[in-house]
C-alpha cells in the first residue's frame, strides 16, 4: 500500500515537473511576440519602463512570461535605447536577445528639397529621438561650425541631401559627424580636382549647385544653368539670380521678382555685387554639385523660362533675344495674374 501510494507520489511529482516544465519552455522558446512591432527606448529608459512600453504596444503574449524570461536573462541590469522590430513570432528569449544585446533597426533618413538649416533641424527630429531644438542647438553652435572647417553662411555645404541609414537614438552630435563623413566620402580627389579647375572651393561649388537647383526643377537642364553661370563669372559679369534675392529677402513664396527686390541691400543681391553669395541658399542635392563640376559647355549668357511654364528655359548668348524671351515670360505671368 505505501509502495502503491509513493508511486502515485511519484508519479504526480514527475507530472507536476513535466507540467511546469513544459511551460517554462514555451514561456521561453515558443512564439510570444503577436506582431511586427517597432519598440522606441527612449535614452536612460528603466526596464520598468520598457516593460509599460512593451505593455502597451500589446504586441506580447504574456507580459508576465516576458519579465520571467527578462529576469532569467538579467535583462533588468542591460537596458539599451533604441529602435527595435519584434517580429511576428520570436519568442521571449529572441527579443531579449535582440533588446540586451542592443541589435537595433536603424532608420533610413532621408532628405531634400530643404532651404535652410532650421529646416533640416526639423526633419531630422521626426526621424530621430532628439527634438529639434537639439538639433538646432549645434547645427548653429559656432564652435560645432569652426570644429568642421566652414563659417556659418558655408556650413549648409556639409549636408548633401541622400537616404542615409542611422540609428534612431543617434545624437544631435553623432548626426552632424555622419554627415561629415559622408561629406568627405562625396567629396573624392576626382571631384575636388574638377572644383580645382573651375577656381572654386568645395563650398563655392555648394553655393552655385544650390543656386542652379533653385533656377531650374529639370534634372537634364541642370548643367546647362550652371554652365551660363558659370560663363558669367569667367567674364566678371554678375551673376543675376533671382532665387539669391528671394533668399535674401527670405519670402520663399515669392514667384516673381520685382525691380524693387534688386535694390535689396544684402551681400546675397547677386544684381548688386558680383561674385558667388556667402554661402547655398538650400541645400543642394547631388545632382546639382554635379551639375556643376560637370557644367555643359556652351557660349550661353542669358536664360528664361519658358513662357508655356513647362519648366524649361530658353537659353541665349544675345541680350536682344533674352529681352524677348523675357517680355514672352513676363507676358505669360500677367495673363496668369501672377504679379509677386
Amino acid at each position: 500500500m505505501i509502495k502503491k501510494i509513493l508511486g502515485t507520489a511519484f508519479l504526480v511529482a514527475i507530472l507536476i515537473a513535466a507540467y511546469y516544465g513544459f511551460n517554462l519552455y514555451n514561456t521561453i522558446y515558443g512564439s510570444a511576440v503577436k506582431q511586427d512591432t517597432y519598440l522606441y527606448i527612449p535614452t536612460g529608459s528603466s526596464y520598468q519602463e520598457v516593460l509599460q512600453l512593451i505593455d502597451s504596444t500589446k504586441c506580447i503574449e504574456s507580459i508576465s512570461g516576458f519579465d520571467q524570461v527578462a529576469e532569467l536573462k538579467s535583462y533588468p541590469d542591460l537596458v539599451k535605447p533604441g529602435r527595435y522590430l519584434l517580429k511576428k513570432g520570436m519568442s521571449n528569449e529572441e527579443a531579449i536577445n535582440k533588446l540586451r544585446i542592443g541589435t537595433q533597426d536603424p532608420v533610413n533618413f532621408t532628405f531634400n528639397n530643404l532651404r535652410t538649416i532650421q529646416q533640416l533641424a526639423g526633419v531630422a527630429s521626426r526621424y530621430f529621438e532628439p527634438d529639434s531644438l537639439s538639433f538646432l542647438d549645434q547645427l548653429t553652435d559656432p564652435k560645432v561650425i569652426k570644429k568642421y572647417g566652414f563659417n556659418q553662411n558655408q556650413f549648409p555645404s556639409l549636408f548633401i541631401p541622400n537616404t542615409y541609414e542611422m540609428n534612431w537614438n543617434t545624437t544631435a552630435e553623432e548626426f552632424i559627424a555622419r554627415m561629415a563623413r559622408e561629406y568627405k566620402t562625396f567629396w573624392t580627389p576626382n571631384r575636388q580636382q574638377k572644383a580645382r579647375q573651375l577656381n572654386l572651393s568645395q563650398s563655392d561649388v555648394s553655393t552655385l549647385a544650390s543656386i542652379v537647383e533653385s533656377e531650374t526643377v529639370k534634372s537634364d537642364e541642370k548643367a546647362r544653368v550652371a554652365g551660363v553661370y558659370i560663363n558669367r563669372l569667367q567674364k566678371g559679369m554678375p551673376l543675376q539670380a533671382d532665387p539669391t534675392l528671394i533668399f535674401a529677402l527670405g519670402d520663399f513664396s515669392i514667384k516673381r521678382v520685382t525691380n524693387d527686390d534688386k535694390k535689396i541691400e544684402s551681400p546675397y543681391n547677386t544684381y548688386k555685387y558680383k561674385g558667388l553669395p556667402p554661402g547655398p541658399i538650400r541645400l543642394s542635392e547631388i545632382s546639382s554639385l554635379e551639375s556643376v563640376l560637370n557644367y555643359e559647355r556652351h557660349n550661353f549668357i542669358y536664360f528664361c523660362a519658358k513662357e508655356d511654364f513647362s519648366g524649361y528655359h530658353n537659353f541665349t548668348s544675345s541680350y536682344r533675344k533674352h529681352r524677348q524671351n523675357a517680355r514672352k515670360y513676363q507676358n505669360a505671368l500677367n495673363k496668369r495674374k501672377i504679379y509677386r
